[in-house]
């Protein structure tokens, strides 16, 4: 049986999609507390900008609405509101890249950063592009719940290839495996587009006419720059997993500030010795999980900020900037024989 609450090293997003939907309901007269029941969330925690949260939290709530509220178009309203501004880096790549082709290229190869309730891909035909969804039958088992998430899912895709264009540019066609529910007229009104029930995928199509249409953001210089930091993020989280996931993200909370291993180890309600034995079985130790956070850290420093080696230093817990360029001498010389 899966833990009731997530794990330490499954909370990796912000909290965007609880905040729409949290809101959303209580718009409906649900109780914030009401919708965050069984989350391990307080609903103040929610403004709280270092919260990170995980997929099975946003899932939680999203099974409380099905419960708590009456209003078929709750998941119609909530993907409406799920603006590309509020997802972080993930939505500024996606809103300064450099073409519309980009946009649903970088829409698949980040889309670990958003929240994913969902596999996407997409295909391009002469003629149409299709998103598909190709996990949707199998990652949900209720069945009211997958078409409340699929709901969303559809309207939320519209909503940011209009934040991307910077105008409406509804899809041709919308496509479900389910059946036409009672409220069906609702997604022709929030889609802008026909809609068929019982198809064998789950499926949006635009017309393939507009990938060559430049985003009204799209910045050269800072697509380069937030594609590269979503490289890293992604990297992250495929990486960050296991009890060697959970201390790298306890390292990473509070960037400058290092607990040591006895502190660590008591934060993930373990000895030492039994911290120590697990990050062994995962071919990691607790200095070299510290090093890669120290060394993650100084590489975005160097990258995107102006401050001095000393003053990177200092902020790593070195003594001097002498130690930290042996250390990040060291860490590079690592990192080359890791990949290469």
């Amino acid at each position: 049986m899966p833990p009731r609450f997530p794990l330490h090293n499954e909370r990796i997003h912000a909290p965007y999609k609880i905040a729409a939907l949290v809101e959303v309901l209580a718009e409906q007269g649900v109780a914030p507390e009401d919708s965050l029941r069984g989350t391990g969330l307080a609903p103040e925690a929610l403004t709280d900008t270092s919260l990170l949260t995980s997929v099975r939290q946003y899932i939680a709530v999203c099974r409380n609405a099905l419960a708590l509220s009456h209003d078929p178009a709750t998941p119609f309203v909530v993907g409406g509101r799920l603006h590309l501004a509020a997802y972080g880096m993930y939505g500024y790549a996606l809103m300064s890249c450099l073409s519309l082709r980009d946009y649903f290229r970088l829409g698949v190869k980040y889309h670990r950063l958003a929240t994913p309730t969902v596999t996407i891909e997409w295909t391009e035909y002469p003629d149409r592009i299709v998103w598909t969804f190709p996990d949707a039958m199998v990652a949900i088992a209720s069945d009211e719940l997958r078409r409340f998430l699929i709901e969303q899912q559809f309207t939320q895709h519209a909503t940011h290839l209009q934040d991307v264009a910077g105008q409406r540019c509804p899809p041709v066609l919308a496509r479900f495996v389910h059946a036409p529910p009672a409220h069906a007229a609702l997604y022709e009104q929030y889609l802008g587009c026909p809609c068929e029930f019982g198809q064998p995928a789950y499926e949006l199509i635009y017309d393939s006419a507009i990938l060559g249409q430049k985003p009204q953001l799209a910045h050269r210089h800072s697509a380069a720059l937030i594609q590269e930091t979503c490289d890293r993020l992604v990297g992250e989280a495929k990486t960050s997993s296991g009890v060697s996931g959970e201390v790298y993200q306890i390292l990473m909370r509070e960037p400058g500030v290092f607990p040591g291993m006895d502190a660590v180890a008591d934060a993930l309600g373990m000895t030492s010795r039994t911290l120590r034995r697990h990050l062994a079985a995962e071919d990691t130790s607790f200095g070299a999980i510290l090093d890669d956070v120290r060394f993650s850290l100084a590489t975005e420093y160097l990258k995107t900020t102006r401050m001095s080696t000393d003053d990177i230093a200092l902020l790593l817990g070195f003594s001097d900037g002498a130690n930290f360029r042996r250390a990040f001498k060291r860490w590079k010389e690592t990192e080359a024989a890791r990949l290469g």
